[in-house]
């Protein structure tokens, strides 16, 4: 099996249960990596048999724009997208860091990630 990877994708985006959270925003990393078999893609050399990967990108830059309270919940947005538009997607390990979350200490990032197989 193969792998598409997208790695260091930068936001700014309004996730967070506090309220400076929701006003000023966070930076956030996000990394997916999604398994798939490239070998149709590679035989036919046309987009349209792979997993488009700025179809990907516009995926989750949509998902990180909306505000909500919780990474988690845009993390199972952006998984539960990726599985309905690419069903050759097999499994998903998305990661989303909270840059220097406002925690009481000195941290560098807060992560969510899921790692899951297609049902």
């Amino acid at each position: 099996m193969d792998y598409l990877e997208i790695s260091g994708m930068k936001f700014h985006s309004f996730i967070g249960h506090y309220d400076e959270e929701k006003e000023i925003g966070n930076k956030f990393d996000v990394s997916i990596k999604l398994k798939t078999d490239c070998s149709v893609p590679a035989k036919s050399d046309k987009l349209r048999d792979a997993v488009d990967y700025v179809s990907v990108y516009k995926i989750i830059k949509a998902e990180m724009q909306k505000k909500c309270n919780l990474v988690e919940n845009v993390a199972y947005r952006i998984k539960s997208v990726i599985f309905e538009k690419f069903p050759e997607v097999k499994s998903i390990y998305l990661k989303i860091a909270k840059l220097s979350p406002k925690i009481g200490g000195m941290v560098d990032e807060m992560s969510i990630i899921i790692d899951e197989e297609r049902n």
